[in-house]
């Protein structure tokens, strides 16, 4: 079960990776060979969240994994990428945080 739950989170970090790569193309000037990162991480990424479906919900799985995806983006965007981030986003980034930790803690594995 452990390893199961280190691969979703495994797979949440590269979705991260993914979006940041996606975001670096069109940010900084980038050669063609960097074009084949996004495409990388995204099998990567599918490949740790199918397999750590295999022994966890795939419901309770994907939320944690668009979630905490989407929330990482939004962080790293900010940190990386200069882009603004309201008192308003960040509450509902902890919304949704909050939301996915309460069906975890509702969930029956």
């Amino acid at each position: 079960m452990f390893a199961a739950w280190a691969m979703l989170f495994t797979a949440v970090l590269t979705e991260i990776a993914w979006g940041c790569s996606l975001k670096a193309i069109s940010f900084f000037k980038t050669g063609p060979l960097f074009l084949a990162v996004p495409l990388i991480l995204s099998c990567i990424n599918m490949y740790l969240l199918a397999r750590a479906m295999r022994v966890l919900p795939s419901g309770l799985s994907y939320i944690i994994w668009t979630t905490l995806g989407a929330v990482g983006i939004i962080c790293a965007g900010v940190l990386f990428f200069g882009e603004s981030f309201s008192k308003a986003q960040v509450f509902f980034c902890i919304l949704c945080i909050v939301g996915v930790v309460g069906l975890k803690l509702c969930s029956p594995s």
